[in-house]
């Protein structure tokens, strides 16, 4: 499942709490692990780690292969919002459509089942 969360900021406390208030509503089983890379605005990880039980792993820098669904998911994203987009023009609304568009196209790597299918399929 692909999850988008507008961020006021980019320091990191902002960047924890968006994080943390959006896997707070996922059950908790499926909730372990966040593997980030190694910018700053996860400088808050161990706090968030506390608050959500989630383990943060950070990629070695300069390795995108060790995060390759997100470098993946990172490019179906830029098919939307190309790199130069200032997204405190985007609406919170905006950002949701378009996750529920990634969340409702089949993908080769699911059996061309969608992420929200799998998704409903592991909740049952």
């Amino acid at each position: 499942m692909t999850f988008i969360v507008k961020l006021e900021n980019q320091d990191a406390m902002t960047v924890k709490k968006a994080f943390a208030d959006e896997f707070r509503q996922l059950p908790k089983g499926l909730k372990k692990t966040l593997t980030y890379d190694q910018g700053f605005e996860m400088a808050q990880h161990k706090l968030f780690s506390k608050e959500t039980a989630i383990t943060v792993y950070f990629a070695h820098p300069h390795s995108p292969w060790e995060r390759g669904t997100n470098e993946n998911t990172n490019g179906l994203i830029r098919q939307y919002f190309p790199k130069s987009t200032d997204f405190s023009k985007i609406s919170r609304n905006r950002l949701k459509e378009v996750q529920n568009e990634l969340n409702d196209r089949p993908r080769k790597t699911l059996g061309f089942y969608t992420p929200h299918e799998k998704f409903c399929e592991v909740l049952r």
